[in-house]
């Protein structure tokens, strides 16, 4: 019965989501077996068949463990939610008033993606999903103003990508970490909030350079909807959304807190003149809903062979142990040479561990649904920050960060390919042209890693330490995003975009005195391009 449970475990995550995910859990199986003939640190006793069939299939270690728990639980009914939630109108509104916001300004369009996949983020389990619902119409109106098109797909997939970052689901990873971390869910979606957000800032800061350098308008009048328009036809498709919210933040329970939101929804769907919802519709909804579950809930069983033999193999550790020791050499490497001998071997340590734990996690992430990818990563990547010394809460959040980036960093990039899909551009440029916009998140988790105060519930929690971290964080995302875009004021000489860059670094590590560092050495730049600016404009 434990053999015939993990084929048929293996072969329907590769029908729901794909061949990468089974194969990985094939490798790792392999690995369980043949142990005794691993290199190095990975060496390990090794099972008999029979002994990771008993681990897999009897215990909660495996199959029948958290992830697929969780799932049962609490994601299948926020999958639910959302689906009945865009079905009543709430994904429209969302895109509509995203457009009134944004879409007059310079490159309106462009600005009207970030603003409505934030939105959508927060309903939405799939970064690929909401791509294509909002994509469908942002992608078309960022090249009718004149974005290249695989700008317009770039945009639009790291902006979905955020969605997954974004409370209240998080891609329904936050549920999982209420299981790990043992905390309430409130306090998950609090951490969250200012890492996403800052995410969404440095989109929009390199979307409103990219816009001031090619000289893109706006939306005109007449391409726009209207506020009393939008307002009056999907204002009732709100109210489940605040009431989700509410309970969430009022300490009830995830899963009550869906069924409320779901039981709202129905009522709104009836009582809604402008999208009334009919019986046959909600039927059709709720068989959405379920099929939607299924490449999550085979994700999710599949990942538990891939943590049940994490758990019995130890090789979480020995990971961890590899990746400190390795960091640790470049760290004494590097400590003896001037002026990097201003940090000390255990400064550079940290930094390259976190380096290395990044494109572990992004690699591993490839290909893989968001909430896999973050209880693979919590299996295989977090014991090596345990080791450092990074509280749990923080250890968990880098990689999840990191492992959603997979889905704008190529060659597996799978949201920005459905995005070049919509633009009809190159895929492996709309992926790496995803990955420069969204390189804000790349550099997030760094800043609270230094600065767990950015987080809001860390241990350590200080306004006055979360006020430097959040205007240090914005300074260097907003320097970072001038460099990978070339223009601030006017345009940036190739020697200026990598100054601004490196100097972007001095923001990761929050302080008055580092921000002050960084401040000295744009502000050659900065006076530079004052004086090009007015001479261009006399």
């Amino acid at each position: 019965m434990g053999t015939s449970l993990i084929v048929l475990t293996l072969e329907a995550t590769r029908r729901s989501v794909g061949p990468t995910l089974p194969l990985i859990a094939l490798v790792f199986i392999l690995f369980a077996i043949f142990g005794p003939y691993a290199p190095g640190a990975l060496k390990h006793g090794g099972t008999s068949w029979l002994g990771l069939v008993n681990h897999l299939y009897m215990t909660n270690q495996g199959i029948y463990g958290i992830a697929i728990g969780v799932m049962a639980q609490y994601v299948f009914l926020f999958i639910l939610f959302g689906v009945l939630a865009t079905r009543i109108g709430l994904g429209q509104l969302f895109i509509d008033l995203a457009m009134v916001i944004a879409g007059r300004y310079s490159g309106g369009p462009a600005k009207v993606a970030i603003f409505s996949s934030a939105f959508m983020g927060t309903i939405s389990g799939s970064s690929i999903a909401n791509t294509v619902t909002t994509g469908a119409l942002t992608i078309p109106a960022m090249k009718r103003v004149g974005y290249p098109a695989h700008f317009a797909g770039a945009v639009e997939a790291t902006a979905s990508t955020g969605g997954q970052i974004t409370p209240p689901i998080l891609g329904a990873a936050a549920f999982i970490m209420v299981e790990y971390l043992e905390i309430p869910l409130r306090d998950i979606l609090a951490a969250a909030l200012f890492p996403a957000l800052l995410h969404y800032f440095g989109i929009f800061i390199m979307v409103h350079l990219e816009a001031k350098r090619l000289g893109l308008r706006g939306l005109n009048p007449d391409e726009m909807p209207k506020m009393g328009l939008v307002l009056k036809q999907h204002w009732l498709s709100i109210i489940p959304l605040i009431i989700l919210v509410y309970m969430i933040l009022s300490g009830r329970t995830p899963d009550y807190a869906a069924v409320y939101g779901i039981i709202a929804c129905v009522v709104v769907g009836f009582l809604n003149p402008a999208n009334r919802l009919t019986f046959p519709q909600l039927w059709d909804a709720l068989a959405a809903g379920a099929k939607n579950t299924i490449a999550v809930g085979m994700a999710a069983a599949c990942v538990g062979i891939i943590v049940g033999v994490v758990t019995l193999t130890g090789v979480g550790f020995r990971l961890g142990y590899v990746v400190v020791q390795t960091a640790t050499d470049l760290g004494a490497s590097f400590g003896s040479i001037w002026p990097f001998s201003y940090f000390a071997v255990p400064q550079w340590a940290l930094f390259f561990s976190l380096i290395l734990i990044a494109i572990s996690c992004i690699i591993m992430g490839a290909g893989i649904p968001t909430t896999a990818t973050y209880i693979i990563l919590v299996a295989v990547a977090a014991p090596a920050l345990a080791v450092l010394n990074v509280e749990p809460l923080v250890a968990h959040f880098f990689v999840f960060y990191y492992g959603v980036l997979a889905d704008i960093t190529p060659p597996v990039a799978l949201a920005a390919y459905a995005a070049a899909g919509i633009a009809g551009s190159n895929p492996f440029k709309t992926g790496n042209t995803a990955f420069r916009l969204g390189i804000a998140k790349a550099q997030v988790p760094f800043v609270f890693v230094y600065s767990p105060s950015l987080l809001l519930v860390a241990d350590g929690f200080t306004w006055y330490l979360f006020t430097i971290t959040l205007i240090g964080a914005m300074l260097g995302i907003g320097f970072i995003g001038t460099a990978f875009s070339g223009y601030l004021l006017a345009p940036l000489n190739k020697l200026e975009r990598w100054w601004i860059g490196l100097s972007s670094l001095f923001f990761i590590a929050p302080g008055v005195q580092t921000m002050l560092i960084g401040g000295v050495l744009v502000l050659p730049i900065l006076l530079r391009q004052i004086a090009a600016k007015r001479a261009a404009t006399t």
